[in-house]
Parts: C-alpha cells; sequence; structure tokens
C-alpha cells in the first residue's frame, strides 16, 4: 500500500502547475490569475501548457476576449479547487486551533460602537482565545497579512473570500438635543441649513439633501472639514459642534440615551453594508467558525 500511495504522488503534475490552473479556472482569466500569483501573464500560460502536455488534452479553450474550460477542465476544476481548500484548511488548523489569538481587521467605528460593546459575551465563551483588533480603512491582503478574519464595509463583491452580511450601512443625520434646542428645534430637513454640517464632502450628505429635497449647493458654502471616521463626528455632534450624518445601528446606545438624536426618518441608502469576511479556504477553522457564529447571533438578536 506504502508503495501505491508513493507511484500515485510521483504521477502527480509540478504543484505551481496545478495552483495556476485552480487560478485560471475560478477568474476565468490568465491576466488576473497571474496577478494574483504574483507573476507574468507568459509565465501563467506557460504552467497552463506544462499540465496540458501532462493531462494529455487541452484544458482551456481561447476565444477572443475570453477563455472557457473545455470538458477535460471542467471535470478537473471542482476536484482541485476542493482540494486546495482541503489543504488550507488543514494548514489553518494546524496552524490554530479554537485557541490562542484571533486577529479581527475592521474599521474604527464597527470598533469603537459595535464590537467593544458586545465582545464580552465572545470573550466568556471562548477564554482561551484572544481578541486582537486592526482597525483600518484599508481592504486587508489575507495572503499577506496576519489577519484571521476582517469587518468591511461595501458591496460585498470581494473575490476569493465567503461574505456574511452583518446589517446595512444605510446614513441619517444626527445632533445633540442642545444643538437643535439651540434653534428652536429640528422640525423640517430645512432646519438643518441654520446649522453647521459636519463633514459636508461626504457623499452621504450630498445623497441625504437630495432625497430630502435640500439644495445640494449649500453643501458647497460649507467650511470643508473632515474628520475621517464616523465615532469623531458623532462625538463631535455630542458636543454639540454640528450634525453629523452617520449610520443609526452603529449607535443605538447614543439614541437610548439621548446624546444624539435623529430628527427624520429619511435614512439614506447607497445599497452598501458591513459585512464579515474571511478567506474561502478557512472558513472551517475553529477559531473563524467560532467567531462567525457567535457575530452572527448577535447581530441576529438586536
Amino acid at each position: 500500500m506504502p508503495e501505491l500511495k508513493s507511484r500515485q504522488v510521483s504521477q502527480l503534475p509540478p504543484l505551481q502547475a496545478i495552483r495556476v490552473f485552480e487560478a485560471v479556472a475560478r477568474h476565468l482569466s490568465f491576466t488576473k490569475a497571474a496577478g494574483e500569483l504574483g507573476m507574468t501573464q507568459a509565465a501563467a500560460s506557460y504552467q497552463i501548457k506544462l499540465l496540458e502536455e501532462r493531462v494529455g488534452a487541452p484544458l482551456f479553450l481561447r476565444r477572443p476576449r475570453q477563455i472557457v474550460l473545455t470538458e477535460a477542465g471542467q471535470r478537473m476544476a471542482p476536484a482541485v479547487s476542493e482540494a486546495f481548500a482541503l489543504l488550507g484548511g488543514a494548514y489553518a488548523a494546524a496552524r490554530s486551533g479554537a485557541d490562542g489569538v484571533l486577529c479581527v481587521s475592521t474599521l474604527l467605528t464597527f470598533a469603537s460602537n459595535w464590537l467593544a460593546r458586545h465582545l464580552g459575551s465572545f470573550q466568556v465563551a471562548h477564554p482561551s482565545l484572544a481578541v486582537r483588533l486592526d482597525t483600518s480603512n484599508r481592504v486587508v491582503d489575507f495572503t499577506r497579512e496576519d489577519i484571521d478574519i476582517a469587518i468591511r464595509s461595501g458591496g460585498g463583491n470581494w473575490p476569493g473570500v465567503e461574505v456574511h452580511k452583518l446589517f446595512n450601512a444605510d446614513f441619517t443625520p444626527m445632533l445633540s438635543p442642545k444643538l437643535a434646542a439651540s434653534i428652536g428645534g429640528v422640525k423640517e430637513p430645512a432646519d438643518l441649513l441654520r446649522l453647521p454640517i459636519l463633514d459636508p464632502g461626504d457623499i452621504w450628505w450630498r445623497d441625504w439633501f437630495i432625497a430630502a429635497g435640500l439644495p445640494v449647493e449649500e453643501l458647497a458654502k460649507r467650511p470643508g472639514s473632515s474628520m475621517g471616521a464616523q465615532a469623531y463626528e458623532a462625538n463631535a455632534a455630542i458636543a454639540g459642534q454640528g450634525v453629523a450624518i452617520v449610520t443609526a445601528a452603529l449607535f443605538n446606545a447614543e439614541l437610548a440615551d439621548g446624546r444624539l438624536i435623529q430628527p427624520f426618518d429619511l435614512v439614506g441608502d447607497d445599497g452598501h453594508a458591513y459585512w464579515l469576511v474571511y478567506p474561502q479556504a478557512r472558513r472551517n477553522v475553529p477559531k473563524i467558525r467560532a467567531f462567525r457564529e457567535w457575530i452572527l447571533a448577535e447581530i441576529a438578536g438586536q
């Protein structure tokens, strides 16, 4: 039996060629596959040529502006993808189980206004798993950075990752009760024109003004200051410095205790949401599975 296994392994084509095939089959593009693997398109084409010679049949049909899998390629692609997923899962499981450190990349406001207020229950359930937060607006590269899981804002269409929608990234104006009282209350959208606007260059303001029937050109007349994060703008609004436009789901506590008020039911929605994302090949890693199950249940229970 060991001799049979040895012969089977020796009959496999070079791993690099199989790796290139998996990427090209997934993207149906030599250019995208080469970019993902950090090689030239010519090098990727060469690896596919070697593999086709070993298989004894073409794996792709080259057509103008596109490529498609041949019948042989279609038979091979699912098994190769599954094999790489198994390898990735085995490696990740060997590297770390449900214990150790879970590295989470997240947006600053989500970290401060949602995770920090809920993470205690996860730590109670998983006392041997330490959570390290990396707060940044950038999209991390899971293949090059020591990040296990991420919270992203956007359309949810990132290649190579599993995505789970958490909640919509909608937006609406908020301000302090004291600032609203300074003009006798905010009763209609036009009342906002009598108050300072925080970060008037934010596209959310433009969209909300249009939906509310307010003149967009008024925004250009305001000082173009920007704080770079909803958490900062909300703190400025709480201090009475102006009106912020933020995602209501991230400020439930501030609304509940009266530090902020949401004067209008009108909410903008540009199709973006907050998402939990992680590499597809690592979906069964115990610590990732534990965090995924916890946060989805926590969101559903809100």
